[in-house]
């Protein structure tokens, strides 16, 4: 019998992240709060976005109207990694970058936890930016993967070609 494998990847799915952004867009234009503080968000280049505020705590609070769009999208807060607003010119500037793809030193650590808490029989390949989980017993597989979803990690995680 063939092995039953999954693969594990951190991967953004960049309409709803567009989305999110023209809903935070739009909320930042009608609220009373934003009014008169110049507050603005926008994509800086692929993976970027970039909050201009006048002031550092308007710059948080998009931020934060960000953050709830980007949830209720059903996104992870994982993906996004928000710098501090520095100040340039009259305004304040924060940049928020996206991070997508499992690095080589997380996909170790993933490597490792299966191989030390999973359950036996269960081999873990590193291929790239994804992590290629098999085994024998199709159950061994779902113990992974709730394995995974219990522990606190730094990258958000979907699990994807369940064969």
């Amino acid at each position: 019998m063939a092995d039953s494998s999954f693969d594990i990847v951190s991967k953004i799915d960049r309409q709803e992240v567009d989305n999110a952004l023209n809903q935070t867009v739009k909320e930042i234009g009608h609220r009373f709060d934003f009014k008169g503080t110049g507050a603005a968000i926008s994509w800086s280049g692929q993976n970027n976005i970039e909050i201009k505020a006048n002031s550092e705590e308007r710059a948080n609070a998009a931020l934060d109207v960000f953050k709830e769009k980007v949830v209720k999208r059903g996104l992870s807060l994982k993906i996004l990694d928000a710098g501090e607003p520095k100040l340039s010119g009259k305004e304040y500037r924060m940049l928020v970058s996206l991070k997508e793809g499992i690095d080589q030193e997380n996909a170790k650590k993933l490597s490792k936890l299966i191989r030390d808490e999973g359950p036996k029989g269960v081999k873990a390949q590193i291929q790239g930016e994804e992590l290629r989980v098999s085994s024998k017993k199709k159950d061994d597989l779902q113990e992974v993967i709730s394995l995974l979803k219990g522990k606190d990690l730094d990258i958000a995680l979907q699990f994807v070609n369940y064969r």
